[in-house]
Protein backbone atom coordinates (compact mmCIF):
# COMPACT_ATOMS: atom_id res chain seq x y z
CA UNK A 1 0.00 0.00 0.00
CA UNK A 2 1.53 3.72 -1.00
CA UNK A 3 0.68 6.30 0.98
CA UNK A 4 0.12 9.62 -1.11
CA UNK A 5 0.28 12.57 0.60
CA UNK A 6 -2.43 15.17 0.25
CA UNK A 7 -1.67 18.83 -0.57
CA UNK A 8 -4.08 21.30 0.15
CA UNK A 9 -3.52 24.53 -1.63
CA UNK A 10 -5.07 27.76 -0.45
CA UNK A 11 -5.71 30.59 -3.37
CA UNK A 12 -3.44 33.15 -2.51
CA UNK A 13 -4.84 36.71 -2.56
CA UNK A 14 -3.13 40.42 -2.97
CA UNK A 15 -2.89 42.29 -0.12
CA UNK A 16 -4.00 45.84 -0.64
CA UNK A 17 -1.03 48.27 -1.30
CA UNK A 18 -1.67 51.80 0.09
CA UNK A 19 0.86 53.64 -2.30
CA UNK A 20 -1.09 54.88 -5.43
CA UNK A 21 -4.58 53.49 -4.24
CA UNK A 22 -7.51 55.08 -4.91
CA UNK A 23 -9.65 55.98 -2.03
CA UNK A 24 -12.80 57.15 -1.28
CA UNK A 25 -12.74 58.16 2.77
CA UNK A 26 -16.29 58.93 4.61
CA UNK A 27 -16.52 61.10 7.91
CA UNK A 28 -13.16 62.82 6.84
CA UNK A 29 -14.16 66.15 8.37
CA UNK A 30 -12.67 65.54 12.12
CA UNK A 31 -11.71 62.66 14.46
CA UNK A 32 -10.41 59.24 13.20
CA UNK A 33 -11.80 60.24 9.83
CA UNK A 34 -9.36 63.38 9.90
CA UNK A 35 -6.39 61.56 11.11
CA UNK A 36 -7.15 58.56 8.54
CA UNK A 37 -6.69 60.98 5.68
CA UNK A 38 -3.61 62.08 6.89
CA UNK A 39 -1.42 58.63 7.61
CA UNK A 40 -3.49 57.08 3.84
CA UNK A 41 -2.23 60.73 2.14
CA UNK A 42 1.37 60.33 3.76
CA UNK A 43 1.39 56.89 2.52
CA UNK A 44 0.76 57.68 -1.22
CA UNK A 45 -3.06 56.86 -1.49
CA UNK A 46 -4.91 59.25 -4.14
CA UNK A 47 -7.62 60.41 -2.36
CA UNK A 48 -11.36 61.90 -2.36
CA UNK A 49 -12.27 62.46 1.27
CA UNK A 50 -15.99 63.31 1.76
CA UNK A 51 -18.19 65.01 5.09
CA UNK A 52 -21.09 67.13 5.39
CA UNK A 53 -18.94 69.96 6.43
CA UNK A 54 -16.96 71.27 3.01
CA UNK A 55 -14.83 73.85 4.75
CA UNK A 56 -13.65 71.21 7.49
CA UNK A 57 -12.49 69.12 4.68
CA UNK A 58 -11.15 72.07 3.22
CA UNK A 59 -9.18 72.56 6.17
CA UNK A 60 -7.73 68.59 6.25
CA UNK A 61 -6.52 68.63 2.76
CA UNK A 62 -4.34 71.65 3.76
CA UNK A 63 -3.14 70.29 6.69
CA UNK A 64 -1.89 67.41 4.41
CA UNK A 65 1.74 66.13 3.29
CA UNK A 66 1.10 65.88 -0.24
CA UNK A 67 -2.49 67.93 -0.71
CA UNK A 68 -2.65 67.95 -4.49
CA UNK A 69 -3.49 64.09 -4.22
CA UNK A 70 -6.69 64.76 -1.93
CA UNK A 71 -9.94 65.46 -3.29
CA UNK A 72 -12.84 66.96 -1.35
CA UNK A 73 -16.67 66.08 -2.01
CA UNK A 74 -19.50 66.81 -0.35
CA UNK A 75 -21.07 64.12 0.92
CA UNK A 76 -24.89 63.28 3.44
CA UNK A 77 -24.92 59.60 4.64
CA UNK A 78 -28.58 60.64 4.55
CA UNK A 79 -29.48 61.38 1.16
CA UNK A 80 -28.67 58.04 -0.27
CA UNK A 81 -30.62 58.91 -3.88
CA UNK A 82 -27.17 61.15 -4.55
CA UNK A 83 -24.67 57.96 -4.18
CA UNK A 84 -25.23 56.68 -7.57
CA UNK A 85 -24.03 60.38 -9.14
CA UNK A 86 -21.34 61.20 -6.23
CA UNK A 87 -19.77 57.85 -7.44
CA UNK A 88 -19.32 58.47 -10.75
CA UNK A 89 -17.73 61.45 -9.60
CA UNK A 90 -15.69 59.91 -7.51
CA UNK A 91 -14.40 57.82 -10.13
CA UNK A 92 -14.05 60.28 -12.97
CA UNK A 93 -11.76 62.27 -10.30
CA UNK A 94 -9.31 59.42 -9.51
CA UNK A 95 -9.91 57.11 -12.55
CA UNK A 96 -11.40 54.36 -10.59
CA UNK A 97 -11.49 53.13 -7.21
CA UNK A 98 -9.73 50.39 -5.10
CA UNK A 99 -11.08 51.18 -1.60
CA UNK A 100 -14.25 52.56 0.40
CA UNK A 101 -13.69 53.31 3.62
CA UNK A 102 -17.00 53.34 5.38
CA UNK A 103 -15.69 55.80 8.84
CA UNK A 104 -18.50 58.63 9.01
CA UNK A 105 -21.65 58.10 11.63
CA UNK A 106 -23.14 59.27 15.09
CA UNK A 107 -23.07 58.10 18.63
CA UNK A 108 -25.47 58.14 21.29
CA UNK A 109 -25.88 58.88 25.43
CA UNK A 110 -29.13 58.26 26.80
CA UNK A 111 -31.12 55.81 28.42
CA UNK A 112 -33.20 53.50 26.08
CA UNK A 113 -36.42 54.27 28.29
CA UNK A 114 -36.32 58.03 27.65
CA UNK A 115 -34.74 58.27 24.41
CA UNK A 116 -37.32 59.10 21.35
CA UNK A 117 -38.06 56.88 18.45
CA UNK A 118 -36.63 59.61 16.16
CA UNK A 119 -33.02 59.50 17.72
CA UNK A 120 -32.97 55.69 17.29
CA UNK A 121 -34.08 55.93 13.86
CA UNK A 122 -31.62 58.57 12.82
CA UNK A 123 -28.91 56.64 14.33
CA UNK A 124 -29.96 53.81 12.28
CA UNK A 125 -30.55 55.66 8.97
CA UNK A 126 -27.18 56.92 9.03
CA UNK A 127 -24.42 54.84 10.89
CA UNK A 128 -26.68 51.43 9.06
CA UNK A 129 -28.82 52.05 5.91
CA UNK A 130 -26.40 55.24 5.03
CA UNK A 131 -23.10 53.04 5.25
CA UNK A 132 -24.50 49.78 3.46
CA UNK A 133 -26.14 52.19 0.49
CA UNK A 134 -22.52 53.54 -0.30
CA UNK A 135 -21.08 50.18 -0.03
CA UNK A 136 -24.00 48.87 -2.68
CA UNK A 137 -23.42 51.67 -4.59
CA UNK A 138 -19.52 51.02 -5.56
CA UNK A 139 -19.98 46.90 -4.82
CA UNK A 140 -21.13 46.04 -8.48
CA UNK A 141 -17.68 47.78 -9.58
CA UNK A 142 -15.75 45.79 -7.61
CA UNK A 143 -17.66 43.01 -8.87
CA UNK A 144 -17.12 43.42 -12.46
CA UNK A 145 -13.46 44.46 -11.50
CA UNK A 146 -12.44 41.36 -9.48
CA UNK A 147 -11.29 43.50 -6.73
CA UNK A 148 -12.05 45.89 -4.01
CA UNK A 149 -12.09 46.46 -0.52
CA UNK A 150 -14.56 47.59 1.90
CA UNK A 151 -13.37 49.10 5.62
CA UNK A 152 -15.73 49.82 7.90
CA UNK A 153 -15.94 51.60 11.05
CA UNK A 154 -18.04 49.44 13.90
CA UNK A 155 -16.99 49.97 17.22
CA UNK A 156 -16.17 47.84 20.55
CA UNK A 157 -19.81 48.31 21.03
CA UNK A 158 -20.65 46.05 17.71
CA UNK A 159 -19.66 43.62 19.83
CA UNK A 160 -20.78 44.12 23.40
CA UNK A 161 -23.05 46.66 24.42
CA UNK A 162 -22.98 48.94 27.24
CA UNK A 163 -25.62 51.43 28.99
CA UNK A 164 -26.91 54.87 27.37
CA UNK A 165 -25.63 53.79 23.78
CA UNK A 166 -28.62 51.04 22.58
CA UNK A 167 -29.16 52.94 19.35
CA UNK A 168 -25.92 53.21 18.37
CA UNK A 169 -24.75 49.49 19.73
CA UNK A 170 -27.42 48.44 17.56
CA UNK A 171 -26.79 50.36 14.43
CA UNK A 172 -23.21 49.11 15.09
CA UNK A 173 -24.35 44.94 15.49
CA UNK A 174 -26.16 45.75 12.41
CA UNK A 175 -22.90 46.50 10.56
CA UNK A 176 -21.05 43.30 10.97
CA UNK A 177 -24.42 41.15 9.93
CA UNK A 178 -24.57 42.94 6.82
CA UNK A 179 -20.50 42.69 6.42
CA UNK A 180 -20.02 39.40 7.46
CA UNK A 181 -22.74 37.94 4.76
CA UNK A 182 -21.06 40.33 2.08
CA UNK A 183 -17.83 38.70 2.69
CA UNK A 184 -18.78 35.77 2.41
CA UNK A 185 -20.95 35.99 -0.65
CA UNK A 186 -18.03 37.96 -2.65
CA UNK A 187 -14.90 36.23 -1.59
CA UNK A 188 -14.88 34.72 -5.05
CA UNK A 189 -15.10 38.02 -6.45
CA UNK A 190 -12.18 39.12 -4.34
CA UNK A 191 -14.54 42.16 -2.60
CA UNK A 192 -12.71 42.28 0.63
CA UNK A 193 -13.89 43.76 3.75
CA UNK A 194 -12.68 44.90 6.87
CA UNK A 195 -14.46 45.47 10.28
CA UNK A 196 -12.74 47.88 12.43
CA UNK A 197 -13.76 48.10 16.15
CA UNK A 198 -12.46 51.04 17.82
CA UNK A 199 -12.92 52.28 21.66
CA UNK A 200 -12.45 54.77 22.80
CA UNK A 201 -10.51 57.41 20.86
CA UNK A 202 -9.78 61.14 21.50
CA UNK A 203 -12.09 62.53 19.38
CA UNK A 204 -15.00 64.94 19.58
CA UNK A 205 -17.56 61.81 19.22
CA UNK A 206 -19.04 62.33 23.04
CA UNK A 207 -19.71 65.75 22.16
CA UNK A 208 -21.58 65.31 19.15
CA UNK A 209 -23.38 62.56 20.32
CA UNK A 210 -27.46 62.22 20.34
CA UNK A 211 -29.48 62.51 23.65
CA UNK A 212 -32.98 61.39 24.04
CA UNK A 213 -34.76 64.10 23.07
CA UNK A 214 -32.08 64.45 19.86
CA UNK A 215 -29.81 67.06 20.53
CA UNK A 216 -26.08 66.91 21.09
CA UNK A 217 -24.58 66.02 24.72
CA UNK A 218 -21.84 68.72 23.89
CA UNK A 219 -19.95 67.34 26.87
CA UNK A 220 -16.24 64.97 27.17
CA UNK A 221 -16.52 61.30 28.21
CA UNK A 222 -13.70 61.01 30.48
CA UNK A 223 -13.04 57.81 29.02
CA UNK A 224 -12.78 59.38 25.36
CA UNK A 225 -10.50 62.04 26.65
CA UNK A 226 -8.19 59.60 28.06
CA UNK A 227 -8.41 56.63 25.04
CA UNK A 228 -5.98 56.08 22.03
CA UNK A 229 -5.05 59.25 20.12
CA UNK A 230 -6.81 59.18 16.66
CA UNK A 231 -3.17 58.82 14.95
CA UNK A 232 -2.30 55.94 17.05
CA UNK A 233 -5.89 54.58 15.76
CA UNK A 234 -5.55 55.68 12.01
CA UNK A 235 -2.05 53.70 11.96
CA UNK A 236 -3.53 50.23 13.48
CA UNK A 237 -6.47 50.93 11.01
CA UNK A 238 -4.43 50.76 7.83
CA UNK A 239 -2.24 48.28 8.67
CA UNK A 240 -5.78 46.30 9.16
CA UNK A 241 -6.16 47.17 5.98
CA UNK A 242 -3.23 46.37 4.27
CA UNK A 243 -3.09 42.70 6.26
CA UNK A 244 -6.68 41.94 4.94
CA UNK A 245 -7.90 41.36 8.33
CA UNK A 246 -11.70 40.60 8.60
CA UNK A 247 -12.24 41.85 12.26
CA UNK A 248 -9.77 44.29 14.58
CA UNK A 249 -10.15 45.71 17.87
CA UNK A 250 -8.38 49.13 18.51
CA UNK A 251 -8.31 50.11 22.07
CA UNK A 252 -6.89 50.29 25.43
CA UNK A 253 -8.18 48.30 28.45
CA UNK A 254 -12.02 47.93 27.26
CA UNK A 255 -11.02 45.56 24.58
CA UNK A 256 -10.98 42.92 27.55
CA UNK A 257 -14.77 43.17 27.11
CA UNK A 258 -14.56 41.14 24.18
CA UNK A 259 -13.03 38.23 25.69
CA UNK A 260 -15.57 38.71 29.07
CA UNK A 261 -18.33 38.41 27.33
CA UNK A 262 -17.15 35.41 24.90
CA UNK A 263 -15.78 33.26 28.17
CA UNK A 264 -16.93 34.66 30.90
CA UNK A 265 -20.59 35.87 30.16
CA UNK A 266 -21.94 35.47 33.66
CA UNK A 267 -18.94 37.78 34.55
CA UNK A 268 -19.27 40.26 31.93
CA UNK A 269 -22.71 40.64 32.40
CA UNK A 270 -22.63 41.49 36.22
CA UNK A 271 -19.47 43.50 35.29
CA UNK A 272 -21.43 45.80 32.75
CA UNK A 273 -24.50 46.17 34.75
CA UNK A 274 -22.12 48.33 37.17
CA UNK A 275 -19.63 50.07 34.97
CA UNK A 276 -19.40 54.26 35.35
CA UNK A 277 -20.33 54.99 31.33
CA UNK A 278 -20.78 58.19 30.02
Amino acid sequence: MVFVPTVVIFKLKLRMKIKGAKVWLTGASSGIGEALTYELNKRGAELVISARRVEELDRVKINCQFPDKVNVLCLDLGATDKFEELFCEVKNILGGLDLLINNAGISQRSLAVETEMSVFKKLMDINYLGTIALSKTVLPYFIENKKGHIAVTSSLVGVFASPLRSGYAASKHALHGFFDALRAEHYNDNVKVTIVCPGFIQTEVSLNALTADGSQQQTMDKATANGLTAEACAKKYVKAIERDKKEVYIAKWEKVGVYAKRYFPFLYYYLIRRLAVT
